[in-house]
Formats: structure tokens, sequence, C-alpha cells
């Protein structure tokens, strides 16, 4: 059943794609999924399910142990309902400034 449903054969994208499917069947609200497959889920659900997406930084911060990373505006433009970023905040010199910056790119 676990293979089944992980359709563990699958391309990342399908795979992911899946398991949003199977997120919506079971009543769920949304996923927590990179800002690279956020329009893909949105459109193989609807636009009220939410797509919450780590792995944000600002275009000139480092990637450190993150591969998979989009800016604030990239992630929007790409269908994220929401983001969450952690070290660009955190590691910036001026933490309150980096998050209007974010901000304001979130809302552009």
């Amino acid at each position: 059943m676990v293979a089944e449903e992980q359709k563990s054969a699958l391309s990342l994208q399908a795979s992911v794609l899946n398991y949003a499917q199977l997120t919506r069947t079971a009543g769920l609200d949304g996923v927590v999924c990179s800002a690279h497959e956020a329009k893909l889920i949105r459109e193989a659900t609807d636009p009220d399910f939410l797509r919450v997406t780590p792995g944000i930084r600002l275009a000139n911060d480092a990637l450190d142990d993150q591969k998979r990373v989009m800016t604030p505006g990239q992630a929007k433009l790409n269908q994220a309902s929401a983001i969450v970023v952690g070290r660009s905040i955190t590691k910036a010199a001026d933490p309150y400034q980096t998050y209007r910056q974010i901000k304001k790119e979130w809302n552009q």
C-alpha cells in the first residue's frame, strides 16, 4: 500500500502532485512544498488549496544547505500562497529591515 501511494517510480514532480492530491482527498487544507512545484500543485488541486513554501532567500543570500530556493517575488509568481523565511532574516545584520524587504518583494 505504501509503495502504491508513494508512487516511488515517478518523477519528482509527478510524486509531488500525487502527494498533494492525496492530501487534498484526505481533507487537509494544503501542503508544505517547494516553490518550484507550487504552481503545478495549484493547477492540480484548486486555488484555495494552500501551498506553503520554505527555502525562500533574497537574491544575494547564500544557499547554505538548500539547493531549490527562490526569492519571495519568484515564489509569488510561481503561485505560492505563503512563504517561510528563516536564515535570510536571522542571519541579517538588520533583521527588521530584511523582513521589510522580503515583505515588499512578496507584496509586489
